[in-house]
């Protein structure tokens, strides 16, 4: 059982509080715990801690602000329970500080009134929640924008913070436009290598096996064109930076009048 001046710090400090869980953190995820973002765009590898982020700002959540309700958006339900499932270890790490009302593999409920939920991850399924103090999009990347647009009212009244995690898959989609418009964000890239856990001789390994296209998104960060393009991002961007437009007929009509 905590002290109430442990308890109190905890709850002034996320960082505190996952340490109490056990947790030891990277800086980045240090940083982004201290920070609690209102917009959170967090472009990263595989395997380097995002989806332990966002569950510790479930969790802190969840615990000190009572009535709170965090819900968690993923492409495939599985990996939603996933996060609800960390959400649920950093609880019981903690000693279950607040009595739970319900706790399964979909959902933890407080008797505090607080709540984490995993959400079915189809645009004609999510409809129906409302007051969400942060909404998590695991693998954002490979999310329609449709499922995106569907979830933004559950923080129409509460001014509540969003957090996009992923790696990247192309320039498309409304990650990928976050990541354009990066400024508006409180945005953080962890490439692999940056990732001690993670052994330079197993992406050494990856680069060779999977090829420098594969290992660029999955590992180092970065937004490719897909392979199955016709054309290069970059050289349809060029051309429609160029003064006269192959569409634009009064280009044509100055040459055949000279």
């Amino acid at each position: 059982m905590l002290s109430t001046s442990a308890d109190l710090v905890m709850a002034l400090d996320a960082v505190t509080f996952a340490e109490a869980a056990g947790y030891v953190l990277d800086d980045w995820q240090a940083t982004i715990l201290d920070a609690k973002p209102r917009r959170l765009l967090l472009n990263c590898s595989r395997q380097v801690g995002k989806s332990l982020t966002a569950s510790l700002l479930a969790m802190h959540q969840a615990v000190y602000e009572e009535g709170s309700l965090a819900v968690v958006v993923a492409v495939a339900q599985r990996q939603a329970m996933e996060t609800i499932r960390v959400c649920r270890n950093i609880y019981g790490a903690l000693g279950r500080p607040v009595p739970a009302e319900s706790e399964n593999k979909l959902s933890l409920v407080l008797s505090n009134g607080s709540r984490v939920l995993s959400i079915p991850s189809t645009e004609q399924t999510v409809r129906g929640l409302a007051g969400c103090g942060l909404l998590i999009l695991d693998e954002a990347s490979r999310m329609p924008d449709s499922l995106y647009a569907a979830c933004m009212p559950f923080l129409a009244t509460s001014n509540g913070a969003l957090a996009l995690l992923s790696t990247p898959w192309g320039r498309r989609g409304f990650f990928y436009d976050s990541y354009v418009h990066r400024a508006e964000w409180h945005y953080v890239e962890v490439p692999a290598t940056k990732c001690t856990r993670i052994a330079p001789a197993f992406l050494a390994e990856q680069r060779r096996k999977t090829g420098e296209w594969f290992y660029q998104q999955e590992w180092e960060c970065q937004f490719n064109d897909s392979v199955t393009g016709a054309f290069r991002s970059a050289d349809i961007e060029a051309a429609l930076q160029e003064d006269d437009h192959p569409w634009n007929l009064a280009s044509y009509a100055r040459s055949w009048n000279k």
